[in-house]
């Protein structure tokens, strides 16, 4: 429990009606979970307004209640009046929980993509070099054996904040944060302290949700201008957006490239599907994990190891080790020697660097098939940039369901096919079920043959009418099989 006046420490208030000294036994922004001896915050969501809940918040015994817009009653408990009830729920969230980002060394990866890469690749190469770490990421919350499932890239302030300190019991000494866009706009990283901020690129995404590339790059890059100068930025000097991400930080900036000079650069020698021969520096190893976009999720990760402390050599030596994380080009060999690859691309730019990694290593005598489909309810622009991109790079396409959410499936699919090329019609395939795309793509492998499943990666649910209903690609894949 924590005394009120401790817990608004911090925050922007507008007035104060009531007693600061009561004891807080949680903090909601839920009013179906508070308890008596709440602090309840009043957030308006994209779906529902907190203060409509007000009252049944006081109903279920809060002792509190943050908010901005509210005709106050006559009531025994206090109110509190901010601008910004988003970042107060921040502020008091990690206030409550005694600022757990101040004493772990909190790492936070922003970017279209390569996020849960270099964040999970980080937490499994620190731990092995002995340094205890732990991982929120897209896929899970991980930290001293325990293992929790993730809903969100980045999660609600309270969530995080209580992750953290239950972190920092454990004597955890960095964490390893993915930060999405939302995420930031939403402040739910408000009041947290970064030891490090990593840029890995920026292209077109959740323009359903931004309106614009110019709102989203901005978003991103709030998150560079609020690092504190005794902490880094780590920024890919390879992507155009890269300068103006850091042109307003007062952090400490190092980079990181394979085409513009860097602090730390990368050459890939070789690559086929059994990994990369890469050069960092002056130095050689190889590495499981394909692709020039993995060879820049690598140097984003050697980046943030050395300035850690740990030794160039032995960050190597554990790099050539990593696992391939679930979903990013994750591959299966068939029994009959074909080649099964498992990736969440699902922009264009992703898309386009998967295309181009497996073109890098295919002979041409193979057939290269790719299974796609776009997410329903989002960015409806990018979807004919993707089937432009998946028809000019692949021999054949099984256009199928993604998330349809509350779209129809053909309706997405004729998006996909706007405007395309009148020569590559004779590659499309049409089949809205997405197991019997997987399992019909999956009975035309021959020896030696490529199929690419993009577009949900580690996910294991379809999301569709409002339910999520199981569903993995790599399960269904491994069944065609069985």
């Amino acid at each position: 429990m924590k005394v009120l006046k401790d817990i608004i420490y911090g925050v922007d208030l507008d007035s104060i009606k009531g007693d600061t000294g009561v004891m807080i036994k949680s903090i909601e922004f839920d009013s179906r979970k508070v308890v008596e001896g709440s602090l309840f915050v009043a957030i308006k969501g994209l779906n529902s307004d907190g203060h409509k809940f007000i009252d049944n918040a006081i109903k279920n015994g809060a002792s509190a209640v943050i908010y901005n817009d509210y005709f106050l009653k006559e009531e025994k408990i206090t109110f509190i009046k901010t601008k910004n009830t988003r970042k107060s729920l921040a502020i008091v969230a990690s206030n409550f929980y005694d600022n757990p980002s101040k004493k772990i060394k909190l790492v936070g990866i922003t970017g279209t993509n390569g996020k849960t890469t270099v964040a999970t690749t980080l937490f499994n190469l620190f731990n092995k070099a002995g340094l205890k770490s732990g991982l929120i990421s897209t896929i899970n919350i991980q930290y001293a054996g325990v293992e929790i499932k993730n809903h969100h890239t980045t999660p609600d302030p309270k969530k995080i904040n209580e992750i953290l300190n239950k972190m920092s019991q454990k004597e955890i000494e960095f964490c390893f944060m993915e930060v999405s866009s939302h995420g930031i706009d939403q402040d739910r990283i408000n009041g947290l302290k970064f030891y490090c901020g990593v840029f890995t690129n920026i292209t077109r995404d959740h323009l359903d949700y931004h309106k614009s590339f110019a709102s989203y790059r901005d978003i991103k890059k709030r998150f560079f201008d609020n690092l504190e100068s005794d902490s880094y930025a780590i920024i890919n000097s390879d992507d155009k957006n890269s300068k103006f991400m850091v042109q307003n930080c007062s952090s400490k900036v190092k980079t990181f490239g394979i085409k513009n000079m860097a602090d730390n650069m990368a050459k890939v020698l070789e690559i086929d599907f059994s990994g990369m021969l890469l050069k960092i520096n002056d130095k050689e190893f190889w590495t499981p994990l394909i692709g020039k976009f993995n060879a820049s999720n690598i140097l984003a990760v050697f980046s943030v190891a050395y300035i850690a402390g740990i030794k160039s050599i032995e960050i190597l030596r554990i790099l050539s080790q990593a696992k391939v994380i679930n979903g990013r080009f994750e591959i299966y060999k068939t029994p009959n020697n074909a080649f099964v690859i498992i990736d969440y691309a699902h922009t264009p730019n992703s898309l386009e660097n998967v295309i181009e990694t497996i073109s890098q290593i295919r002979t041409k005598n193979e057939l290269f098939t790719t299974i796609i489909g776009c997410g329903g309810n989002r960015d409806v622009g990018k979807r004919s940039k993707m089937g432009e991109i998946v028809l000019n790079g692949c021999d054949r396409v099984i256009f199928t369901s993604d998330n349809p959410r509350y779209e129809k499936p053909e309706k997405i699919i004729n998006d996909m096919l706007l405007d395309i090329d009148p020569n590559n019609m004779k590659k499309i395939s049409k089949i809205i079920n997405r197991r019997e795309a997987i399992e019909r793509g999956c009975s035309k492998l021959n020896s030696g043959d490529i199929l690419l499943v993009v577009g949900k990666g580690h996910e294991t649910y379809q999301e569709i009418k409002g339910e999520k209903i199981p569903f993995s690609d790599i399960k269904v894949v491994k069944e065609s099989f069985s």
